[in-house]
């Protein structure tokens, strides 16, 4: 399976840079061509600017620009090279700390700038219809992601005070693999790193590597498909999960 990891290590002896080292081996050992871009590794920088689009200054909507830049062949070299990899990947990785709840800048940034409108999103299907939420630019691709984060595991329960992690996530496996159409597995989260009960890094990385050795047999979550389970303004059906507004809705399990 061709595999691409994208990480956001904040040093290169941080745990995310150990366990991505443990991924990419892993992965290679278990038949995978694995290509992998690290962030802080390349010093990515995080914000959209008019070079994106070969431009000196953005004056309209960024998505258009993009789309533009896309059909006319003046994206910057460097996002067409990744847009490249991602079109060319069966599995995403998404490898991580969790910063404030979410993806460090650097990491955010890569999506910002290279899913671009015309590329991730923003096309129609045949009968003119947007393709997103179960379809899209990424569509046929699976999509994971691997975060640590310090506080106990308990604190990422639905009652705990952080918030279910799964929901936490939820931006980035809906919002960005299922809307784009990657088919996205359930988060693998490394919780309570700077607790004193904490396994410890060994026993992390063994983690990773037992998630990773199967995930070609994974199931991806089955959120609802945008066409199939919501109507025209785009809102739920009302025979499913009735009385119900909270994230879970969206999976068809739940």
């Amino acid at each position: 399976m061709q595999t691409l990891i994208v990480a956001a290590p904040p040093s290169p002896t941080s745990l995310t840079a150990r366990l991505l080292a443990a991924a990419e081996d892993e992965l290679v050992s278990t038949g995978h061509d694995v290509d992998v871009i690290d962030l802080a590794a390349i010093d990515w920088d995080p914000v959209v600017r008019p070079g994106d689009y070969g431009l000196s200054a953005i004056t309209g909507p960024v998505g258009t620009h993009a789309a533009q830049a896309i059909a006319a062949g003046t994206l910057d070299p460097t996002i067409a090279r990744h847009q490249e990899l991602l079109r060319g990947a069966e599995l995403i990785v998404f490898m991580f700390p969790l910063w404030w709840f979410g993806m460090p800048a650097i990491l955010k940034g890569w999506v910002d700038r290279v899913y671009t409108q015309g590329f991730a999103f923003g096309l129609d299907d045949a009968a003119g219809r947007t393709r997103k939420y179960g379809d899209g630019g990424l569509a046929g691709k699976r999509g994971l992601v691997i975060t640590s984060a310090g506080d106990r595991e308990t604190s990422f329960a639905r009652r705990g005070v952080n918030g279910g992690i799964d929901e936490l996530l939820f931006p980035i496996t809906h919002g960005i693999f299922f809307y784009t159409g990657t088919a996205p597995l359930e988060p693998l989260t490394v919780l309570g790193v700077d607790t004193p009960v904490w396994a410890g890094a060994d026993d992390a990385e063994a983690k990773v590597r037992k998630r990773l050795a199967g995930v070609t047999d994974e199931a991806p979550i089955p959120y609802r498909r945008m066409l199939a389970d919501y109507d025209g303004d785009r809102v739920l059906r009302p025979e499913l999960a009735p009385g119900r507004e909270d994230l879970a809705v969206h999976r068809a399990d739940r």
